[in-house]
C-alpha cells in the first residue's frame, strides 16, 4: 500500500505562538541531527484516545473520533511537511475485541506497516483506568511478538485524560506515579523484559489531555494540572526517544512472519549428536567388543583357526 503524499503542516499554525515556537525549536534540533523524517506508530486498546491524540499533535481533525461509533479495522497514516521536515503519524484500530486481542486487526496493522520504518511507538492508555489486568499483558505480548522486544526501546507510554481528579482525595502526583508504575510492570511482564534490560528502566510516561476542557496558561497553551504545556512536552519526549541510541524498527516480511519454528533448536543438534556418539554409541560399541572378546568360540571356528584338537 502506497503512503499518502505529505501535505503542508498548516495545523501547527493553530497552536498558540508559544507552542509553535517550542515545536519549531524541538524539530529544528532534529534537523541538526540530520533527522528529516519522523514516523510515529500509535497503538493501544480501543477507546483510550489514540485518534484524539493524533489530532492534537497535528492540530487538525485528521482522524475520526466518535464515542458512539466503533473503530474501523484499517490503519490511517497522516503525513505533514514543514520547512523540509516530514511528520508521519500512523493511527491504528484498537487491539481488543470482545475481551480478547483482536488478531485480525493486528494482522492488518502488520501488513499495512510492511516496508515502513517506525521511529517511535506511542502506546496509549487512559490515566483514569484504575486497574491493569491480564488483558493489558496480552496486548503488550501481542505487540512484542509482532515487532520484537526492540519496539519498547523506541516506545513512549501516553496516558490520556490527564486532567482527571484522583479518587478518594489522593494526591495527583502520587496517583500518576502509581498508575504509571502499575502499567510499566505489566509492560515488562507482557514484553518479557528482565529488570536489567534497558527498555524497562528508560520507558518514559507522558500525560495528555485532548478534551476541550483542558486548562490553559497565560500564553494560551494547554496545560496539565502541574502547569506543564503538554503538546510541546509530548513532542520533546518523542524526540528524546529518537536520540536514546536505539535503532528504529524496520518492518519487513521476516519481521512479520516471525521466527521459523523449524529453526528452533537447530543450534543444539550438533551437540546432541556429539553427546549420542560419545556417551551412547561409543559405549554400546565398547560393550559389544567386550562381549565378543569374552565369548567362547564354536568348535568349527577353532578348527579353522587350527586351535582345536582333531579327533577322527
Amino acid at each position: 500500500m502506497s503512503s499518502p503524499l505529505a501535505r503542508e503542516w498548516v495545523g501547527i499554525q493553530q497552536f498558540p505562538p508559544a507552542t509553535q515556537s517550542k515545536l519549531h525549536e524541538i524539530l529544528g534540533k532534529l534537523k541538526e541531527e540530520n533527522v528529516s523524517t519522523l514516523t510515529i506508530l500509535v497503538m493501544g486498546k480501543g477507546g483510550v484516545g489514540k485518534s484524539s491524540t493524533v489530532n492534537s499533535i497535528i492540530g487538525e481533525r485528521v482522524a475520526a473520533v466518535s464515542a458512539f461509533q466503533s473503530e474501523g479495522l484499517r490503519p490511517m497514516m497522516c503525513s505533514r511537511m514543514r520547512a523540509g521536515f516530514t511528520l508521519n503519524i500512523i493511527d491504528t484500530p484498537g487491539l481488543v475485541e470482545g475481551g480478547y486481542v483482536n488478531e485480525q486487526a493486528l494482522e492488518i496493522i502488520k501488513q499495512y506497516l510492511l516496508n515502513k520504518t517506525i521511529d517511535v511507538l506511542l502506546y496509549v492508555d487512559r490515566l483514569d483506568a484504575y486497574r491493569v489486568d491480564s488483558l493489558d499483558r496480552q496486548v503488550i505480548r501481542a505487540i512484542t511478538d509482532s515487532f520484537g522486544k526492540g519496539i519498547w526501546q523506541r516506545a513512549l507510554v501516553v496516558l490520556t485524560h490527564g486532567q482527571l481528579s484522583p479518587p478518594d482525595g489522593l494526591n495527583y502526583d502520587d496517583f500518576v506515579a502509581k498508575r504509571s508504575d502499575a502499567l510499566l510492570k505489566y509492560i515488562r511482564l507482557g514484553a518479557r523484559l528482565r529488570k536489567q534490560e534497558p527498555q524497562e528502566s528508560c520507558l518514559p510516561v507522558v500525560l495528555v489531555e485532548n478534551s476541550g476542557r483542558c486548562k490553559t496558561n497565560d500564553s494560551g497553551e494547554k496545560i496539565l494540572p502541574d502547569g506543564t504545556p503538554w503538546i510541546p512536552n509530548l513532542v520533546k519526549e518523542i524526540t528524546a526517544v529518537i536520540s536514546n541510541g536505539s535503532k528504529p524498527i524496520v518492518v519487513d516480511q521476516k519481521l512479520i512472519d516471525g521466527p521459523n519454528p523449524n529453526n528452533r533448536g537447530k543450534f543444539f543438534i550438533p551437540l546432541i549428536l556429539a553427546f549420542q556418539y560419545f556417551f551412547v554409541v561409543k559405549r554400546i560399541q565398547g560393550a559389544i567388543k567386550h562381549d565378543i572378546s569374552k565369548e567362547s568360540k564354536p568348535l568349527w571356528e577353532l578348527r579353522d583357526m587350527g586351535l582345536a584338537d582333531r579327533k577322527f
